[in-house]
């Protein structure tokens, strides 16, 4: 007979109301925090734009654990930040510590012994001493210089343990304040595509059309007045599927394309003898090199092409920038 026991329906129900009563009290816990976005919010704001190195950000445990993201979100969204380890900042990494930066110290209970340990050494640097936690009476905070008290009583453990409500809350905390430094800064999507430089995002943000584009030698061109035959050496020599068709000024006017091609195969054309001239594509798509290359990936998927001309003066050729181009930059 199988040992392997079954959860009964009454447990998977107790299951789902334990996790329904979770997020419930995480939620309201979160929602507790409009509470303290005071005036002393504003100050703790002010405080850190004013702050001429950068926000170091303390905590141990799982408070440590909140603290490297919040130090890492602030540092993304342009303010200057990492996180120190506070034993290892008692063991030699004070000295990442300058009297220009701030320092944020988390602590659910503002007692953690690590901590409160290097609060004469940092009182000594004079910097700013801001302390995010749930105990208002404690020694961190009486020490503090700004205190962001979360109005959290429990935590969702229900053994009021395990850091879970104090940690969540901690978290929305360092969001708000990130967010809020990223405001008062006027941080824009360019500024964030700077600092992600290696992510699709930073890709979209930052890469243009001249990044990217077939250049010189490597654009396809024909006169107008060359052959079918002529047209698709030079598509098949350059492979971008396509060639720009130019007058005797070497001005742009058209287009030939591998859709061309099998159009004019369809009429039984005779690609030996008619000119390019003849079957090219008049309405072309074009953009400017400095235009972001996600532009030119909208204009593609919007007329459904896999090309864009590239001219900077509306007439002559400056590069062709293709689908694959994109693909391979990683901007889909």
């Amino acid at each position: 007979m199988s040992n392997i026991q079954t959860s009964t329906a009454s447990e998977t129900a107790t299951t789902i109301d334990i996790g329904r009563r979770v997020i419930t009290q995480e939620a309201e816990a979160v929602a507790s925090l409009k509470q303290i976005l005071d005036q002393n919010f504003t100050d703790i704001v002010e405080t850190i734009l004013a702050c001429q190195g950068r926000v170091i950000v303390m905590g141990m445990g799982k408070s440590g654990h909140i603290g490297n993201k919040i130090a890492a979100t602030l540092a993304s969204t342009g303010t200057p930040a990492f996180f120190v380890h506070p034993a290892e900042a008692c063991h030699g990494d004070l000295g990442m510590i300058t009297d220009k930066d701030v320092i944020l110290l988390l602590s659910n209970s503002g007692t953690t012994s690590e901590i409160v340990t290097l609060l004469p050494v940092l009182k000594r640097l004079g910097v700013p001493l801001i302390v995010m936690t749930c105990n208002g009476d404690s020694i961190l905070a009486r020490d503090a210089d700004k205190t962001l008290v979360l109005p959290i009583t429990c935590e969702a453990c229900p053994h009021d343990l395990a850091p879970t409500t104090s940690t969540t809350a901690s978290l929305v905390m360092g969001d708000v304040l990130a967010i809020a430094l990223l405001e008062a800064r006027g941080f824009t999507r360019e500024d964030f595509g700077r600092t992600h430089p290696a992510g699709r995002l930073g890709k979209r943000l930052l890469l243009r059309v001249n990044n990217l584009m077939a250049k010189e030698e490597a654009i396809p061109t024909v006169c107008r007045n060359d052959t079918i035959i002529d047209a698709l050496v030079e598509v098949t020599n350059k492979r971008l599927g396509m060639t720009i068709v130019l007058d005797e000024k070497q001005h742009i006017v058209g287009l030939f394309t591998d859709g061309d091609l099998r159009r004019a195969l369809d009429n039984n054309i005779d690609v030996h003898k008619t000119t390019i001239g003849d079957v090219m594509t008049n309405n072309f798509k074009s953009i400017q090199s400095d235009m972001l290359a996600s532009h030119a990936l909208h204009l593609m998927e919007k007329n459904k092409i896999t090309s864009l001309i590239v001219t900077d003066d509306g007439k002559t050729p400056t590069g062709v920038v293709h689908l694959h181009q994109l693909l391979a930059a990683g901007l889909m």
